[in-house]
């Protein structure tokens, strides 16, 4: 019994230990490079690959999540009983269950996972090319990127949003957070450059 029981903790600190801790000065992109320094190169690898530019990507995870990895929607309850969750969203960049998998099945790429952030700002690149094409929406025009991941971009052609203030709000927040980090990028981001052992410059910039 006692082995069963320093077995369950020994599991659950391992757990824990690799829940990537959640920034603090969320509101500064250079403050919240500088405490996950490989989340610039991942967001700089979703640029190059799906071109959103990295302070787009980075005002959706603000969004989305809260830069928090496995964080989920409140669960539902009637008096005592739980209803289950508001949709299967998840991660930094809470994707639905039948999106991701859609972006698994075309990326190639089985070991995807939405509580890790280089494949959750992959994901966001990936779904927001495929908006560029479908509704021909600039890849820098943040407010209108964002009601297509809300709504899903069947959603956007029809215009739900429209009717949605707060939806609509929230694209106005992310594009406002987009432009801060912009301009906050501007001043910090040679710093994230050539700042691993296996880049050499200029050949990463």
């Amino acid at each position: 019994m006692r082995r069963h029981a320093a077995l369950a903790v020994a599991l659950a600190f391992l757990v824990s230990g690799c829940v990537t801790p959640t920034p603090r000065r969320q509101e500064n992109i250079c403050a919240v490079f500088d405490q996950q320094r490989d989340w610039y190169d991942y967001a700089r690898a979703s640029e190059k690959r799906w071109g959103t530019p990295v302070h787009v990507l980075m005002a959706f995870v603000k969004k989305e999540s809260s830069f928090q990895s496995h964080v989920r929607p409140p669960m539902r309850w009637f008096l005592f009983i739980p209803l289950g969750r508001a949709s299967t969203a998840v991660g930094y960049a809470q994707p639905l269950n039948q999106t991701w998998r859609e972006y698994k099945a075309e990326r190639g790429s089985i070991l995807s996972n939405r509580t890790r952030m280089k494949d959750a700002l992959d994901f966001i690149g990936w779904y927001n090319a495929k908006t560029r094409r479908e509704l021909g929406i600039s890849l820098h025009d943040a407010q209108r990127l964002y009601l297509a991941y809300h709504e899903g971009r069947g959603g956007y052609r029809r215009g739900t949003w429209k009717k949605k203030p707060k939806i609509r709000r929230a694209a106005r927040r992310v594009a406002e957070t987009a432009r801060r980090y912009k301009a906050q990028l501007a001043r910090c981001e040679s710093r994230f450059r050539c700042d691993s052992w296996y880049q050499i410059w200029p050949f990463c910039r």
